[in-house]
């Protein structure tokens, strides 16, 4: 995620960490640097020119702290106007109507059926009883699409096969909302063009009918800076109350994301990770900002690890670990969970200094380990998973068969399992012998 942009603007820290004085020439080298990442990372240029032109102000006339480095204090500076340029704060959803609407639009191809599933969870999870509602009556097989969201989400989805009139199929959707207790509408609308007059007067009669608290504008995030020529159409015609920025988890470059709220005022609500329904969520500048610059975001790392591991569960593992008898089967677990929080890479990349890491880093083979390490547990009987010990050198080649791998892998799987229960038992022991010295139990100090 934008990782030209964050490379260069490491690079400029790695100078400005050095300087030992604030003078109108150092900062003015650092921040045209500043400014060329900026630009190459396709921001719109009266954004760059003014983002460059505040720092440079506030640069030149602080103060320098004496506990502080010169150059840390540009650091921050240039974090503080990232974080404003991104927005002041996380924008939420208005959702006071009953039921509340919300009309997702944008071009063909932004990934507005995609991101009104993903919205329709992160709303389920919050507590609202979204339906989704399919208003694509021009794109073939969209209201398929939807439908087929909607049953991996197990949530209701509001179909009217082979009806070309959408004011009708919105009438009949919010009837069917209040029949059945759904307190959340999510127009999934067709794509258009910007200069598909009659479809975008089609949305504005929709949005005259509906009266839709939010009016979401989903942007492809690798458009660059024409986003933003994007989003000041829609607005122009609709009102929009804020975009869902999409596609961030590829070669996105930056310029929309940090030109939108700045040329248009309406803040980034949502932000899409990946292709995967849970690879969601809610924009905070900050965090951002932070992951721009390098710095990580622990925050949503560990909101994300909330997310995808089972808390009961955890301490039953820790229970089963301090007594020895974590199994291949419970290893499998943690696999399938820690592939829940995401690609590795992205994972690596939420760490403070993460970027740097990944530098040069090759995790696809660790991707591709993790993959093998299930394939072969998946490839043996419940048995076996639990008592490893059992595994002759028939069944092992019958597993390293059948899970694509030799068996030498299978073998080194085991030799590094056989090591981690071994370490377990001396932990196991370890805390044990504490406790008969009356000394607390370091599990129990982490609850």
């Amino acid at each position: 995620m934008f990782d030209s942009l964050s490379n260069k603007l490491q690079n400029v820290f790695r100078n400005l960490r050095g300087l030992g004085k604030i003078s109108e020439s150092n900062v003015s080298d650092s921040l045209r640097d500043v400014r060329l990442a900026l630009l190459d990372a396709d921001v719109n240029f009266k954004v760059a020119r003014d983002f460059i032109e505040r720092i440079r102000q506030k640069a030149l006339g602080q103060k320098v702290i004496q506990s502080i480095q010169p150059g840390q204090q540009i650091i921050k500076l240039i974090h503080d106007e990232l974080v404003g340029l991104l927005g002041s704060g996380n924008a939420a959803l208005e959702l006071s109507g009953n039921p509340s609407c919300l009309l997702m639009v944008g071009l063909h191809g932004s990934g507005k059926t995609t991101s009104s599933g993903k919205l329709a969870r992160w709303l389920h999870k919050q507590g609202r009883a979204p339906l989704l509602v399919a208003a694509d009556v021009y794109r073939p097989a969209a209201m398929d699409q939807l439908a087929t969201l909607g049953q991996q989400l197990e949530l209701p989805v509001f179909v009217k096969q082979g009806e070309k009139d959408v004011l009708r199929i919105a009438r009949e959707a919010l009837d069917y909302a209040q029949a059945n207790q759904r307190n959340t509408l999510i127009f999934d609308t067709a794509g258009r063009l910007q200069i598909d007059e009659p479809l975008i007067q089609e949305l504005v009669r929709l949005r005259d009918l509906v009266k839709p608290q939010e009016i979401l504008l989903v942007l492809d995030s690798a458009t660059g800076q024409e986003a933003v020529n994007v989003a000041t159409h829609f607005d122009q015609a609709l009102h929009i109350t804020g975009a869902i920025l999409t596609k961030l988890d590829g070669d996105a470059r930056g310029g929309a994301a940090l030109s939108l709220r700045e040329v248009t005022g309406k803040p980034i609500k949502f932000v899409g990770m990946g292709e995967k329904l849970e690879d969601f969520e809610a924009f905070h500048p900050e965090r951002m900002a932070s992951r721009i610059l390098g710095m990580g975001d622990v925050v949503s790392l560990v909101e994300r690890a909330a997310e995808a591991v089972d808390m009961d569960e955890a301490q039953r593992l820790e229970e089963k670990m301090r007594k020895g008898q974590f199994s291949l089967e419970d290893f499998l677990d943690q696999l399938r969970q820690m592939k829940k929080m995401g690609p590795l890479e992205n994972i690596v990349g939420m760490l403070p200094g993460g970027a740097d890491m990944l530098k040069g880093a090759d995790l696809s083979k660790s991707e591709k380990e993790f993959r093998h390490m299930e394939a072969m547990i998946c490839a043996m009987t419940l048995q076996e998973r639990r008592h490893p010990n059992i595994l002759n050198a028939r069944r092992r080649l019958r597993i390293a068969k059948g899970s694509g791998v030799n068996v030498a892998e299978l073998n080194n799987l085991l030799n590094r399992f056989n090591q981690m229960q071994q370490m377990m038992k001396k932990m196991g022991k370890f805390q044990k012998m504490m406790g008969k010295l009356g000394m607390p139990n370091p599990a129990m100090l982490r609850r």
